[in-house]
């Protein structure tokens, strides 16, 4: 639980912070150039899609046992509908509605046998607070209640579907790119109550409550477009907003959240691979940059440091074993387009570097660390909120390189490997030198 609360804690102080941010640097505009007059008031509908991770925690009430957790990743998509009211020239209140349907999902494959846990379909409904940064783009937080259906699928014969309510927070950048359409890029952060009558559920007659209880978090970004009835009728912000060139050298920090899914294979127990074992947790980040202005283009490269609390968690009794994914770095390139005057959309990918541990409760202490090389893609929305801040909300999905326990355990090799995948969002600020 502690991981969670620490999440989501991350999450809802880097957002306060972005704002405080933005409100500290109102009065270092330049260069300003004229409101466009859109009108963020009104009616929206909107679709988008998105990927993610979750992690199953598995416990009982009368096993001293808890697994954190299972994990499962995949993609959605997702249809929307809400209206937001400006309740003063730069900060907004609305609702919303979501729906969604995925393919976030666990798989065991193992001497024949096959399952899998799915995340089929589901809803939330919210509300967001927002703060305009520039007229054309917002930064927002949002929360509500978040509802879900699972599926067990197995070819044995036997499966069935359950559903769980919780709640969900999070934060993102959305931008005006025309007089009606506005695209936004989103992350929340859901936790779904405690199940515990899954079993008695699953068919299993007398089974009493709590002998398995199931608790589920899920992480995901999204990438949406909004069409807004009557944006272009006027009534928008007043304010000036900045003419922003993006080429100079930058720093910048952000704080993030996100799930890690560790591949386990065993090949020698009739081909078993399980994706997977899951972790959660959240991180803080260095970086350096460089952009390049070609007009409507902006190309650059980055190089950034974390520190990060992800960690995978068995507690057996009165000890535990813990993954943790601890530090790392990546070195990356994006290509950006611009959205406005003052907001940028863009793609990365390069190389990454994760610092890895096994490690128990004392008195064994550390049992293993190695550092894996691989890649990451992602992408996100960027803008200016002054001459030399920018503020933006980031997603990437990381994989790295199949690491090989079999010599540590005296086995031949690709006895027992891990294949490790990260979804992770980040909200960063970056100051550029002039």
């Amino acid at each position: 639980m502690s991981v969670r609360v620490s999440a989501k804690s991350f999450l809802l102080g880097a957002v306060s912070a972005v704002a405080l941010l933005s409100a500290a640097h109102a009065a270092d505009v330049v260069q300003p150039v004229e409101a466009s007059g859109f009108n963020w008031s009104g009616l929206y509908v909107g679709f988008g899609v998105g990927a993610g991770a979750n992690v199953h925690k598995l416990s009982s009430d009368f096993i001293p046992i808890s697994l954190n957790g299972i994990g499962g990743e995949g993609v959605y998509g997702e249809l929307t509908a809400g209206y937001d009211y400006m309740v003063s020239p730069r900060f907004l209140l609305g609702g919303l509605l979501d729906v969604h349907v995925g393919d976030i999902k666990t798989k065991i494959d193992a001497a024949g046998f096959n399952a899998s846990i799915q995340e089929t379909y589901g809803f939330d409904a919210g509300l967001r607070v927002g703060y305009l940064f520039t007229p054309n783009t917002l930064g927002y937080v949002l929360g509500g209640y978040s509802w879900q259906k699972y599926k067990l699928d197995t070819n044995a014969g036997f499966g069935f579907d359950w559903d769980q309510s919780g709640y969900f927070v999070g934060g993102g950048i959305e931008t005006a790119i025309n007089s009606n359409w506005t695209i936004k890029t989103e992350y929340r952060y859901t936790r779904f109550g405690t199940k515990g009558d899954l079993l008695s559920e699953a068919g299993l007659i007398g089974a009493p409550d709590g002998l398995l209880n199931l608790d589920t978090s899920r992480h995901t970004f999204q990438i949406a477009a909004n069409y807004r009835f009557g944006a272009q009728n006027g009534g928008g912000a007043t304010f000036e907003a900045p003419a922003y060139n993006w080429t100079g050298f930058y720093i910048g920090g952000g704080l993030g959240a996100g799930a890690s899914v560790h591949q386990i294979e065993i090949p020698p127990l009739g081909g078993a691979k399980f994706n997977g074992l899951g972790g959660e947790g959240a991180f803080g980040e260095l970086n350096v940059d460089y952009d390049q202005d070609f007009g409507s283009w902006v190309a650059g490269v980055m190089v950034d440091a974390r520190y990060s609390g992800m960690t995978s968690k068995l507690d057996l009794g009165g000890g535990s074993i813990n993954v943790d994914t601890d530090y790392g770095f990546d070195v990356l390139g994006r290509v950006g387009m611009k959205m406005n005057e003052s907001t940028l959309a863009y793609a990365l990918a390069g190389y990454s570097w994760q610092h890895f541990d096994l490690n128990a409760s004392d008195p064994i202490g550390d049992i293993l660390d190695w550092g894996s090389s691989g890649f990451s893609v992602g992408g996100g929305l960027e803008t200016a909120i002054s001459s030399n801040v920018t503020v933006g909300v980031e997603y990437r999905y990381s994989q790295f390189a199949k690491k090989d326990f079999s010599s540590e355990l005296g086995l031949p090799d690709d006895s027992i490997t891990s294949t490790s995948s990260f979804h992770t969002v980040r909200l960063g600020a970056k100051y550029k030198f002039n």
